[in-house]
């Protein structure tokens, strides 16, 4: 009896083992990432290139050796396929077997649409360009991250920027795509505005149809209203055909522009943008920073992309590598910290809440909501013989910590406590000459 109970204990005890043993994390293959963006349409001027950016940063990631010898394998969906192809593609990939992260997607939309599915299927998903702040705000993730800005901190410092450059305007008209991004970025826009200058007359609030081929409608009521300022954050195709036929009737001469997207418009419109717009950058990556146009590791991502693209990065560009570096670099954390375990979903979860990182420009802290505090970098246009297109000057860095809410407000409201001594806060810095 003595000796069959020896048995059974050391039966239980390599029981207890071998349970051990596949509770814990195996080390796989490969990471899939399910990677989407706009790779037809109108859209896909903003999407292309960030796929380019991602194949090569990945590329370069895997030939150094990956993560810790685990290389990435994406697989891409085009947002430009709809919105239900979309979803039954990315719920498919994110049911696949083996190790896998989502970075998805471009559309405040889809955004909106995905983060529940992620959530259900405990998926870590990187929202990685989608602006809307309401997909984070009206719940409560574990497994959904953005690791760029949300529209709060971009509509608010573009405001303040506005403020600042044009502090005596009297009205302002917005064009806004028809859709999440248009009427979210809109109604934080305004209620900032209103709250720091409450005595500015808003005289049209037009909304075209999300991929417009013709904006004349627009551009006459323009015309005959004769705005002081005049806001789109309008982006991709959508921008450039609402530029183009505003410039070709004199529009961006009459009125003061903003465009807190434009910057992946530049290089495309050329002359169409003349000196004096208001361009925003949807953080602060820009090539022509004079902060980190030298960073070696910035410098050598932008002449790399140049040649092999023939553009300079925009800032879905910007934003895709930082949704990389912030996944990679979680996982690599964690395996430091573990002595070399590899983390499941919910562990790589956790290691990205509340963690820091930077992609190609100013480094960038991961709130416990699952935002990313992001500073934004808005500057005015003007002319450079050394390109064929605008640069942007006067450039000015907002800090995320002035333009955010806080963890568990809703933007719409906190916007509309800001006070006008915000315009000068001593935070706000002009970025080189």
């Amino acid at each position: 009896m003595k000796l069959l109970a020896q048995f059974l204990g050391a039966s239980a005890v390599l029981l207890a083992l071998s349970g051990t043993s596949h509770a814990q994390q195996a080390r796989p293959v490969e990471i899939r990432l399910g990677m989407s963006t706009f790779m037809t349409g109108a859209a896909s001027v903003l999407g292309a290139p960030a796929k380019a950016a991602a194949d090569m940063w990945i590329e370069d990631f895997n030939a150094a050796g990956g993560i810790d010898g685990v290389k990435l394998k994406p697989t891409w969906i085009d947002e430009g396929q709809g919105a239900d192809k979309f979803l039954s593609d990315y719920r498919r990939l994110a049911q696949e077997p083996g190790e896998k992260v989502m970075i998805s997607a471009i559309s405040s939309g889809y955004c909106n649409a995905l983060a529940p599915v992620a959530e259900d299927l405990k998926v870590v998903n990187i929202l990685w360009e989608c602006s809307t702040e309401k997909v984070l705000e009206d719940r409560r993730y574990k497994y959904v991250f953005r690791t760029g800005p949300n529209g709060t901190m971009e509509m608010v410092a573009a405001v303040l920027q506005l403020l600042r450059t044009k502090p005596d305007f009297k009205t302002i008209a917005v064009v806004n795509q028809d859709y999440a991004w248009g009427r979210d970025s809109w109604e934080v826009f305004r209620n900032t505005l209103l709250a720091l200058k409450p005595d500015v007359k808003i005289v049209a609030e037009l909304f075209p149809k999300f991929g417009a081929p013709d904006f004349s409608t627009e551009v006459t009521r323009l015309q005959a209203l004769r705005p002081d300022v005049v806001l789109s954050t309008a982006w991709g195709g959508d921008l450039d055909t609402f530029l183009r036929q505003a410039s070709q009737r004199g529009l961006l001469k009459n009125s003061q522009f903003i465009l807190p997207l434009a910057d992946s418009s530049l290089e495309r419109l050329g002359d169409a943008i003349p000196p004096g717009v208001i361009v925003g950058f949807v953080g602060d990556g820009y090539f022509a920073d004079p902060e980190y146009a030298n960073d070696p590791e910035t410098r050598a991502f932008v002449q790399k992309f140049k040649q092999r693209t023939g553009a300079y990065p925009n800032f879905a560009v910007y934003h895709m590598i930082q949704a990389l570096k912030a996944t990679t670099g979680a996982y690599k954390h964690f395996l430091a910290d573990n002595g070399g375990k590899w983390p499941s979903a919910e562990q790589l979860a956790t290691t990205l809440r509340g963690s820091e990182y930077r992609g190609l420009s100013r480094p960038i802290r991961m709130r416990e909501d699952g935002q990313a505090l992001q500073g934004q970098l808005l500057g005015i246009t003007r002319k450079d013989p050394s390109q064929a297109f605008p640069l942007v000057g006067q450039l000015t860095f907002y800090p995320a910590d002035i333009v955010a809410a806080p963890v568990g407000q809703k933007s719409v409201e906190w916007v509309k406590s800001l006070k006008p001594d915000l315009v000068q806060n001593a935070q706000i810095k002009r970025v080189g000459n």
